[in-house]
């Protein structure tokens, strides 16, 4: 049960006369105005009204905002781009929400630093065209790169495609700037590298889901733009020739190698059959289908690298069939199979979607005894298995086929019992959100929990920002 503020001590109507004055009429929506798309994200959760959608244009902007809700004692949840999956950005009745929208924009490119300040309200994929047109690359990447923003990014630690080679989202942050749950304005824009002085307080909201703080503006290290990107998807027969595959790719190919994604055969079906106009790169049924890239910097030396090594695989009997890209665009049409299972919630509908984490020696004995459960306590059950299993991540989308209302807590009891079995997490990359927090104890201990609430209390004793997500102020979890 999410633990909500203490309503006898919140004044709404006097919240939203102070908010009101403050901001831009527009910049304030209520009741009917509000938008359907701040009603929800993307968890399949119920759609809520909340009291207020505020659009803050800056950080004091943002920090005000928190300061007037947080001394009439009404809760706050920051919206991003909605893309997320574990309930984080959605609302909360009574709260009001906060969004970054507006306050979206890249405020400077250094060169000399290898370094961009962007604005928490910035759509990754903006990010990624403004350092490619550099000469530089931002190694984050995932499906949704066209609305999530980075803040949601940063504040759920994304992961993505390519965190084999770069790292997760945390990993590309040298300076944050946030707002705490009373209103104060925090601004640590370091662009140094090296910077050891005193605790590094940013990574107490990198990750923390919007429960600590609303990050506003980041300082991002930037990478070389590759000089050349080459790719091979593969069929291979057993998943020990996936594992084996995956260490001679860390082998030949070494720090350029910036992705591994295996897909199941159910995956590879319905990327390739159900879903339209994606086009299976190579022919034949095989047991697994993985896609390896490389990132290179000189096409001359690294590209005659990387047919050496597919070649080499294909002698010592690990690959049985490859298409390996010719071009870009080659490139481009193997990440659609992979990229393929944004469409699902289309060609599937309604299905609950898992991101976990695995050692990788058991993920495909995970994954047989996952589908035998689903298949024998669920009716009509389908569920597919893909991922970045080159970091432990492996995905699951899983459903009953022609259910009215889909049995969402039953197949998340399956899922989530069989990983606890299994030594893995309840989330590799998404959060915990709404929607995890009843199995986070699955993955950690007591004493862990214990001290996430304990910091939870010290920087939001009113449990006034995003309340309810990942943890409670009281604990509620059994074992």
């Amino acid at each position: 049960m999410s633990t909500l503020p203490n309503q006898m001590s919140v004044n709404l109507d006097s919240c939203m006369a102070e908010l009101r004055q403050q901001f831009p009429a527009a910049a304030v929506m209520t009741g009917d105005d509000i938008p359907q798309r701040n009603m929800q994200d993307t968890s399949y959760l119920p759609a809520v009204r909340p009291l207020a959608v505020v659009r803050p244009d800056s950080p004091e902007g943002i920090a005000e905002a928190m300061r007037i809700c947080a001394a009439h004692g009404v809760a706050v949840v920051p919206q991003g781009g909605l893309t997320g999956l574990a309930g984080g950005g959605h609302p909360v009745e009574r709260a009001v929400m906060i969004s970054l929208e507006r306050f979206s924009g890249i405020e400077e490119l250094d060169a000399d630093a290898a370094t961009m300040t962007v604005r928490a309200g910035t759509p990754l994929e903006v990010i990624q065209r403004a350092a490619d047109e550099a000469g530089f690359f931002i190694a984050l990447d995932l499906g949704a790169r066209g609305s999530c923003q980075i803040g949601g990014n940063l504040s759920t630690n994304a992961g993505g495609n390519r965190v084999i080679r770069y790292g997760m989202a945390k990993e590309m942050v040298l300076g944050l700037e946030y707002v705490l749950p009373d209103g104060t304005l925090v601004t640590g824009l370091n662009k140094m590298l090296k910077n050891n002085a005193g605790y590094d307080l940013k990574q107490l909201l990198l990750g923390s889901e919007g429960t600590l703080g609303v990050i506003t503006r980041a300082v991002l290290r930037l990478h070389p733009r590759p000089g050349c990107t080459h790719a091979a998807l593969c069929g291979v027969e057993s998943y020990k020739d996936v594992v084996k595959l995956l260490g001679a790719a860390r082998r030949g190919l070494g720090p350029m190698l910036s992705a591994f994604e295996v897909m199941w055969p159910d995956y590879w079906h319905a990327a390739t059959v159900t879903v339209k106009g994606i086009r299976a790169p190579i022919e034949g049924a095989h047991g697994f289908y993985v896609l390896v890239e490389m990132q290179g910097l000189d096409e001359a030396v690294d590209g005659h690298r990387f047919m050496a090594w597919i070649e080499q695989a294909f002698e010592d009997g690990i690959i049985a069939d490859a298409a390996v890209s010719q071009s870009m665009a080659d490139v481009a049409s193997f990440w659609r199979t992979r990229d393929a299972a944004a469409e699902f919630g289309t060609v599937l509908g309604p299905h609950c979607a898992f991101d976990i984490g695995l050692p990788v020696r058991s993920m495909d004995a995970f994954a047989d005894a996952c589908r035998a459960r689903l298949a024998a306590e669920i009716p009509n059950s389908l569920s597919v298995y893909y991922g970045h299993i080159g970091d432990g991540n492996l995905h699951i989308v899983a459903l009953s086929v022609g259910a009215a209302v889909q049995p969402g807590t039953e197949i998340s009891d399956i899922v989530y019992a069989t990983v606890r079995e299994f030594g893995g997490t309840i989330s590799a990359e998404h959060g915990i959100g709404l929607l995890k927090k009843p199995y986070l104890h699955y993955t950690r201990t007591r004493q862990e929990l214990a001290l996430m609430r304990r910091l939870k209390r010290a920087l939001d004793p009113g449990n006034l920002l995003n309340p309810g997500k990942v943890v409670d102020l009281v604990e509620s979890e059994t074992r």
